[in-house]
């Protein structure tokens, strides 16, 4: 075999593992980006996605309290083995036209275990808003904001994990994007 059929067929079989490391256990009609850690950038429908941080946060912390705000009353207690746990996403809108970010997000743990995200109320001034548009060439949380102000940097969405869930690592974040065709990110939570 040539040099060069060589070259070719090792840069085939580099492209088919990276395509098949994409699939996964999630299911998806579309494109799928991986993150294997926070802090890396995922284009989804026309948006830059990264997590800022992610925690868990304490109820009985004065720093933490704030970001626990505007939850709703049936979700407000936590069970024996739960905890709150936040990422803190920050979105990039690089086209000229306001644009959603996703709506559809979650948290998988590798027992296949789904956490959905707590919606918060108007009271709390940190909150990942899916309904609102973000400005062409703005950032979520937009500038002077206090989710922008806030160390993190990032727009809270806010879950309620088990401990067990926790325990079984690595966790996952998946978000889907708006548009057709579909896109999906898939983000390894540092914990």
């Amino acid at each position: 075999m040539t040099r060069s059929r060589r070259l070719c067929a090792l840069t085939c079989a580099l492209l088919a593992a990276v395509a098949l490391s994409a699939c996964g256990k999630h299911e998806s009609k579309g494109l799928v980006r991986t993150a294997e850690t926070e802090g890396i950038y995922l284009d989804i429908s026309n948006l830059k996605y990264q997590i800022e941080v992610s925690r868990q946060l304490n109820p009985h912390d004065t720093q933490d309290r704030p970001y626990l705000a505007g939850i709703p009353a049936d979700q407000q207690k936590l069970g024996p083995d739960q905890i709150w746990f936040g990422i803190f996403m920050r979105v990039q809108n690089e086209t000229k036209q306001g644009l959603r970010p996703s709506n559809d997000i979650e948290i998988t743990d590798s027992q296949d275990e789904v956490f959905k995200p707590i919606g918060l109320g108007s009271a709390n001034n940190y909150a990942y808003r899916s309904n609102n548009i973000i400005p062409g060439e703005e950032t979520m949380p937009l500038l002077d904001t206090p989710g922008f102000d806030s160390p993190s940097r990032g727009a809270l969405i806010l879950f309620k994990l088990t401990l067990t869930g926790l325990n079984n690592r690595p966790l996952e974040l998946k978000l889907e994007g708006r548009n057709v065709p579909q896109q999906t990110g898939l983000f390894t939570i540092d914990v």
